[in-house]
C-alpha cells in the first residue's frame, strides 16, 4: 500500500533537504504510517534530521556513493532503453532495461552492478521506454496528440505546462484536430529536461484543474516534489486516470532521441498521447508526464518531470 503525504509532509521533505543537502541519502514515505522517513549515515546526520521533526533510519551508503554508482553508469553504460534512480527505500540504485536493450548490453551492466558492490540493482522490464506521443484527446500540435499537464498564470495570463518533447513539435496548438489555435508555444526544453509551456491566446481564463475523465474535476492548489514511497494519480488523455506508486527519485532516462535527467519514476499505467499529462496526488501538482515502457496488468512505469522544476524555470505559478 502507498499513501498520499499530509502537506506537513512535503513541508517537512523541503526542510530537511535545507538541512542537510548531501548528508541524506533520501527521504521517502512509510506505507504503513504515513509519516516521511529520512536516511543518514552518520551520528551527525542523524542528529540533524531528527530535530527538523523526521523519522530516521541508518543506512549503509551514503548520498555520494549512491552519486558515483550513478556517474559510473552515465560513463559506462549510456544504453539506449535504461534508466536509473535512487531508491531510498533500498539504499540502492534501480536499473532498470527495456526489452530493446540487447543480452550484450544487459551483461554489461550486470558486470558494472557487481563492480559497484551491492549500489545497483539491475531489473528487466517489459516494454520499451518511448516519449509517448500520437500522431492524430487532448492537445494537437505539429500533428501530433499529447496532453496538458496543469494551467498556470504569471501577472494576469494563463498558460499550460506540458511535455518538452511535445512543444519541441509546434509554436501552435489547438484543443482538437485540426481546430483553431487556442495556445502559442513560449518555451520548451527537451532533451535534458522534458518541460514546455504554451501561453492561451483565445482570451480564455481555464480553470486550475485536472479532468479525472468521470464527469468531475481536481482542483490543484499547490506544487511539490513527489516522494518515494507515496502514491500518485496520472490524467492523460489516452489512458484518462491511472494510480501508482512513486518507486525512485532523480531518474535518468535515455530514450532514443536523448537523455533525460532528475525525473521520477511510478507504478502508474500510461500510452502514447498520454505525454505532457498530469501526476498529481490530492490537490499537490507533481509532475508532468514524459514516457514509460508500457503498461503490463495494472502495473505501468510512467516517468514523470517534476513540475517544480518547469514552474521555476518560467515564473509560473499553479492556481
Amino acid at each position: 500500500p502507498s499513501a498520499i503525504p499530509a502537506p506537513s509532509a512535503y513541508a517537512l521533505g523541503a526542510k530537511v533537504d535545507r538541512a542537510l543537502g548531501a548528508a541524506t541519502a533520501g527521504t521517502y514515505l512509510d506505507a504503513k504510517t504515513g509519516k516521511l522517513v529520512v536516511t543518514v549515515t552518520t551520528a551527525r546526520a542523524e542528529e540533524q534530521a531528527r530535530a527538523t521533526g523526521a523519522t530516521v533510519r541508518r543506512v549503509a551508503r551514503s548520498a555520494a556513493q549512491l552519486d558515483a554508482a550513478m556517474d559510473t553508469l552515465e560513463a559506462e553504460a549510456k544504453i539506449t532503453g535504461t534508466s536509473w534512480g535512487v531508491d531510498p527505500r533500498t539504499n540502492r540504485v534501480a536499473v532498470e532495461a527495456d526489452s530493446s536493450v540487447s543480452a550484450r548490453d544487459m551483461a554489461r551492466l550486470e558486470a558494472i552492478a557487481e563492480r559497484l558492490d551491492g549500489a545497483v540493482d539491475v531489473q528487466r522490464v517489459p516494454g520499451e521506454f518511448r516519449r509517448e506521443v500520437l500522431g492524430g484527446g487532448a492537445i494537437y500540435g505539429g500533428g501530433s496528440r499529447c496532453s496538458a499537464a496543469f494551467n498556470v498564470t504569471k501577472g494576469g495570463a494563463r498558460y499550460f505546462v506540458t511535455a518538452g518533447h511535445c512543444t519541441n513539435l509546434s509554436a501552435n496548438w489547438s484543443a482538437s484536430s485540426g481546430g483553431s489555435v487556442v495556445g502559442v508555444r513560449e518555451g520548451t526544453s527537451f532533451p535534458t529536461n522534458d518541460y514546455g509551456i504554451v501561453r492561451y491566446t483565445d482570451g480564455s481564463s481555464p480553470a486550475g484543474t485536472v479532468d479525472l475523465y468521470n464527469g468531475s474535476t481536481r482542483d490543484i492548489s499547490s506544487a511539490a516534489n513527489a516522494v518515494v514511497g507515496q502514491a500518485i494519480q496520472k490524467s492523460g488523455s489516452t489512458t484518462k486516470v491511472t494510480s501508482g506508486t512513486v518507486t525512485a527519485v532523480n531518474v535518468t532516462v535515455n530514450y532514443g532521441d536523448g537523455p533525460v535527467y532528475n525525473m521520477v519514476r511510478t507504478t502508474a499505467c500510461s500510452a502514447g498521447g498520454d505525454s505532457g499529462g498530469a501526476h498529481f496526488a490530492g490537490s499537490v501538482a507533481l509532475g508532468i508526464h514524459s514516457g514509460s515502457s508500457g503498461c503490463s496488468g495494472t502495473a505501468g512505469s510512467a516517468i514523470h518531470q517534476p513540475v517544480t522544476e518547469a514552474l521555476s524555470a518560467y515564473g509560473v505559478t499553479v492556481y
